[in-house]
């Protein structure tokens, strides 16, 4: 009856944490500085949606920080049940809880063209120039992209298999679930990094690194570091502004849209794992359709090659 909200967070933390690294530890930032000194003390039975909905007002925190540390009480909630800890079968109390805004981005990634990312590649040095390549080709994220190794890609098939990220310099499991699965890769995508590993890396095996450290460390390198050392100053001076990896994932999301690609084949490629970030249409996408949508992105993006 007087099972505390601490007891609850202390239980989830000791077993239910989630394995990947990066959300393990954002999930244990929100518990630790914002849920438990506010709750832990209290009964989970007097732990109410409005009391909690005003909490969140009050915290000095972007709207999307906010619906984060609501998300965390759904959990914490959903597992309260699940433990017996409150009665079974009733709805989940934070499922009351609103916080404005939440699901907006305070700022939005810049979405580019197709003539901005061209004019933007001719700013960028190899191996940074690649790297933008792939990223807008495949709409990855900056995790994703530098987890790649050589091994990933079946060049017969002309596929990737997208099975890791990086975090941090820590290499762990891709976002979702739905994000480890494969992707088309275009012949004309595949060629050049074909020509890519023969300049760069002619010895590379199938557990390099496509993007490694330049310091000789065997890591992949920092997207982060990249961000801000190459692609904010080369947006800049191409004038297109402030750029980060996102905008390429955004952009090819746009292409794929602008191209009136079926609904659920811009969910495979992005690799949603709910349909309603993209939209709420249940077909199947076919891998036919999802290397020809793929595709006519690749032809509009990647640059022309020179001959001779």
């Amino acid at each position: 009856e007087h099972v505390l909200f601490g007891a609850l967070i202390d239980r989830y933390m000791r077993e239910k944490l989630p394995r990947r690294h990066s959300t393990a530890s954002k999930y244990r930032s929100w518990i630790t500085h914002h849920v438990k000194p506010k709750w832990g003390a209290i009964p989970i039975r007097r732990v109410k949606p409005l009391l909690v909905e005003e909490w969140l007002m009050s915290l000095d925190l972007a709207p999307k920080s906010k619906g984060h540390v609501r998300s965390i009480m759904h959990i914490l909630f959903n597992w309260a049940m699940k433990w017996e800890f409150i009665e079974i079968g009733r709805m989940n109390p934070m499922s009351l809880v609103r916080v404005e805004g939440s699901s907006k981005r305070l700022r939005q990634p810049r979405i580019l063209s197709v003539k901005e990312f061209r004019v933007l590649l001719d700013e960028l040095r190899e191996p940074i120039r690649t790297m933008c390549i792939v990223a807008a080709c495949l709409g990855l994220r900056a995790s994703e992209l530098v987890g790649l190794q050589w091994g990933d890609f079946d060049w017969k098939a002309c596929e990737v298999h997208i099975q890791r990220g990086v975090v941090i310099g820590r290499v762990d499991e891709v976002k979702t679930t739905n994000s480890n699965r494969r992707l088309p890769v275009q012949p004309n995508l595949a060629d050049l990094l074909v020509a890519y590993k023969t300049e760069t890396a002619p010895g590379a095996g199938n557990c390099d690194w496509l993007f490694p450290s330049p310091y000789g460390t065997g890591r992949p390198r920092w997207p982060w570091t990249i961000q801000r050392d190459h692609l904010l100053p080369a947006g800049i001076r191409a004038g297109v502004g402030p750029i980060g990896w996102h905008s390429f994932r955004h952009s090819y999301s746009t292409l794929l849209r602008s191209l009136q690609v079926d609904l659920k084949v811009q969910q495979e490629l992005l690799r949603h794992s709910d349909i309603r970030t993209t939209m709420n249409i249940y077909t199947q996408a076919v891998p036919d359709a999802m290397r020809e949508a793929n595709s006519r992105v690749v032809e509009m993006v990647l640059p022309k090659r020179k001959v001779g």
